[in-house]
């Protein structure tokens, strides 16, 4: 294994249990991530493949850069708390990782992501309100919220007076953005700033938010992404962002 200190304040382009495998146990404080969702292995939207139509005009149609997002469920579940399990060796006994999923109805079954976090130490699950799009289905209501689930190991406790905001964040997507679902950096900022994290890893860091909001509080972060198009993209995002905040 590595030493912690070539990974800080760097985005690391590749796959996300490789990397990750590559860092010290407990050597990050803080992990704040949202896995793609598996969107396209799905029994009724408009994003699964090879069907167009009714979401031919949403960021996700054309999918993620360098990753197809269609496991079958059981891979995918699998897949997913094997990076968990990796997150939970990184982190000390103070640690926590937030972890952004969203809910859905397959087949007329839930999937509440409880394959995925089953066995893992749910401290709290935090939902976030987030603005809604365009409902073509007569079916049902508007989506307008994703689940942060707080997975915290025993000694993990908030920044003081963090604890006085409430489990329902409203805070509205980032539309100005070139990734396809990207984190807005108020959530994170919500997030990172209502703990004493030095050290924050993001192994899904797309465009670069969370370590965005790291710089903000003048804390370390480590990215991880698979594509490399999004790789450069979230390092220009960073330049840009160290750049403007130089000049306040």
């Amino acid at each position: 294994m590595q030493d912690i200190g070539k990974f800080k304040n760097k985005i690391v382009c590749g796959d996300v249990i490789d990397v990750m495998k590559k860092m010290p146990d407990n050597s990050v404080d803080l992990v704040v991530t949202s896995p793609p969702y598996n969107l396209k292995n799905s029994t009724g939207n408009g994003m699964k493949d090879g069907r167009g139509g009714k979401w031919a005009n949403a960021a996700l149609q054309k999918g993620y850069s360098h990753y197809n997002d269609n496991m079958p469920h059981g891979e995918y579940v699998k897949w997913q708390r094997d990076c968990l399990t990796e997150m939970m060796r990184l982190i000390p006994d103070d640690g926590a990782i937030f972890y952004n999923h969203k809910w859905r109805v397959q087949a007329g079954l839930l999937q509440d992501r409880q394959d995925i976090i089953s066995g893992f130490p749910i401290r709290q699950i935090i939902i976030w309100k987030r603005a809604g799009g365009l409902n073509f289905n007569a079916g049902y209501f508007l989506p307008t919220y994703e689940v942060i689930y707080l997975i915290a190991k025993p000694k993990f406790k908030l920044a003081p007076k963090a604890n006085a905001y409430g489990d329902i964040w409203e805070i509205s997507q980032d539309m100005r953005n070139d990734h396809p679902a990207p984190f807005p950096v108020k959530l994170i900022d919500r997030i990172i700033s209502s703990t004493k994290a030095k050290i924050i890893l993001d192994p899904f860091m797309g465009s670069g938010t969370t370590a965005i909001s790291a710089i903000n509080f003048k804390r370390d972060y480590i990215g991880i992404d698979i594509s490399p198009e999004y790789c450069t993209l979230a390092k220009k995002r960073i330049k840009i962002h160290q750049s403007q905040a130089k000049l306040l």
